[in-house]
């Protein structure tokens, strides 16, 4: 982390906020489009969408493929979706030529297990690591055993959902514990005068995590920035660390249809 401790920098070189991604352009590459012909002709069409020359960080959304087509999450008959093989490695490659065309400054994951990156990693010819890999985390799921990977790989671990999440009836499931009314956050927010949304954002800084904190609201926005001021004691790191319950807030259809599904997958 720089001495700011606002951004960190990646194994390419370039930086990455560690609070949300503000003016940094990131840009995914949807499950639909794995096959490696369909790679750069995605990215140029979300460019030409932004209306951009370049974006920061390209990143493969999830390592499991679906079949090509418009279809954002496309069904059979049945309503099943319908999955597609694919080569993550060529994949991987046709971002690596992304990169050298200048159409992406870093490439990156997202959704990949311990299994899935080293398949990357040891990759014949690799040019590019990826730069970081985009899970969900939280001090509910806090991935400690995929972190210490990523850590030792010089991969960043980026964070969604590191609030929880937004409780959409069709993602996640409606009885899990919500997780900014845990007793032990608000507790501790109540002894450092914070909110517990600034509580479960502190910890992921402190273990070197950068944290997508997802708001419409200008007030949080603005409150979010205040995880800068204050640090937590290593004995509160510690407790935190406890309320780990490998409980994912993410589960969608995708895990009925194809229980494989890397979401189900904590290391």
């Amino acid at each position: 982390m720089d001495p700011k401790g606002w951004r960190v920098k990646l194994n390419d070189g370039h930086f990455i906020p560690v609070l949300g991604f503000g003016t940094y352009a990131p840009e995914e590459l949807w499950v639909t489009f794995l096959q490696p012909q369909l790679v750069r002709p995605a990215l140029e069409k979300s460019l030409k969408n932004l209306q951009l020359d370049y974006v920061d960080l390209y990143i493969i959304h999830s390592p499991m493929a679906m079949k090509p087509g418009e279809e954002l999450l496309p069904k059979d008959e049945r309503g099943k979706l319908m999955f597609d093989t694919v080569d993550l490695c060529a994949t991987w490659e046709a971002m690596e030529k992304c990169k050298d065309a200048g159409l992406t400054k870093s490439i990156g994951v997202s959704n990949f297990n311990r299994r899935q990156l080293e398949m990357i990693l040891n990759k014949p010819g690799l040019k590019y690591k990826p730069v970081c890999n985009q899970v969900e985390c939280h001090p509910y799921f806090n991935q400690r055993k995929l972190l210490d990977f990523c850590k030792s790989k010089d991969i960043v671990l980026v964070a969604y959902s590191a609030l929880g999440t937004q409780r959409v009836k069709q993602w996640v499931d409606l009885s899990s514990p919500v997780l900014l009314d845990d007793p032990v956050l608000c507790a501790m927010a109540k002894k450092y005068k914070r909110t517990p949304a600034l509580i479960a954002l502190r910890y992921q800084l402190q273990r070197g995590v950068v944290v997508l904190a997802k708001s419409y609201n200008e007030k949080r926005i603005k409150e979010n920035v205040q995880v800068f001021e204050f640090q937590l004691t290593s004995e509160d790191m510690k407790v935190l660390d406890g309320l780990n319950q490998n409980l994912r807030y993410a589960t969608a259809q995708m895990l009925a249809d194809h229980p494989e599904y890397p979401f189900s997958d904590e290391y």
